[in-house]
């Protein structure tokens, strides 16, 4: 069988940069098992697969595994890619200013906005649902051991808190940079203490000395519940971390929050999140790296 095949990198306009996705497009004649081979061979953090949609009020239907089979359902850089590579390939009937679409992820109905100057598509602009949430986390000593920082390092004016948006991380404030870059998790202690409050991944960040100064935080992603050591953006934990800044009065009347990841890993990327009403959106920009055929 010969499966085509795309890398793109997301949250970024020059390659070598962002955080890349695999996507497999017209994936219907793929079981669940030849996907997970799939993913595996590709080695990416996520490898998207698009498909039709069940929900005959979707355009397409989105499936994301990770390098070690695990099913991902979040809206991050594996939708942002999958719909990047769409409205470039000639897919999406697109037309100039905002294109409107729906995707089917997870069981989920998500809007989706491809906006386009001069025939050409800009950004893409992914809505999530609104911010749950979650237990806090209560044992910071615990916590900080878990991270491979020291307990005053943690800031105690935030709670530590799992939320969700479409998947519930846990964000942990420390406070300043230099904690943020010498965090050295455990895997395996971070993994029990994610799962006891219910958190998928850990989102470490800093509110000051941002990369950039649009930025409002600065943040590193950890999940080795699904075998990810560090990622380089994650917008299931960025939208997340956008709402937990405005429930707590951090984001102030900015209708956009810039949040940067991934400069640690040499990768970076600034992740936009849009504000309107109560509806937060993430948008961004992507590239086609490579493209090619898998054999198995």
């Amino acid at each position: 069988m010969q499966i085509r095949y795309a890398l793109v990198d997301a949250f970024t306009e020059r390659p070598p940069g962002g955080s890349p996705v695999a996507i497999v497009p017209h994936a219907e004649t793929l079981d669940e098992p030849t996907m997970r081979r799939i993913a595996g061979e590709l080695n990416q953090v996520a490898t998207t697969f698009i498909l039709p949609p069940k929900n005959d009020f979707a355009d397409w239907r989105l499936r994301s595994f990770t390098t070690t089979g695990h099913e991902v359902f979040g809206v991050g850089h594996n939708s942002l890619g999958a719909w990047w590579w769409l409205a470039k390939s000639g897919d999406l009937m697109l037309d100039e200013g905002r294109n409107h679409f729906m995707q089917e992820i997870g069981g989920e109905l998500l809007p989706v906005e491809v906006r386009c100057q001069h025939s050409q598509p800009v950004t893409v602009a992914l809505t999530h649902m609104s911010p749950v949430y979650g237990a806090v986390c209560e044992d910071l000593p615990k916590l900080a051991d878990a991270l491979g920082v020291e307990d005053e390092d943690i800031m105690l004016s935030l709670p530590a808190q799992v939320v969700s948006t479409g998947v519930a991380h846990l964000l942990v404030p420390v406070i300043d940079r230099e904690i943020v870059t010498k965090a050295q998790p455990d895997p395996q202690q971070l993994k029990r203490l994610l799962q006891e409050v219910d958190g998928e991944g850990c989102y470490l960040y800093c509110l000051d000395d941002s990369e950039l100064p649009s930025s409002v935080a600065h943040a590193r992603f950890f999940n080795p519940a699904q075998g990810i050591v560090e990622e380089a953006a994650t917008a299931t934990a960025a939208v997340p971390l956008a709402g937990f800044m405005l429930r707590y009065g951090i984001a102030g009347n900015r209708k956009t929050l810039f949040i940067e990841q991934g400069y640690e890993m040499k990768r970076p990327c600034v992740l936009e999140v849009e504000i309107e009403d109560d509806v937060l959106r993430l948008a961004g920009r992507a590239i086609t790296v490579m493209e090619g055929t898998l054999h198995i």
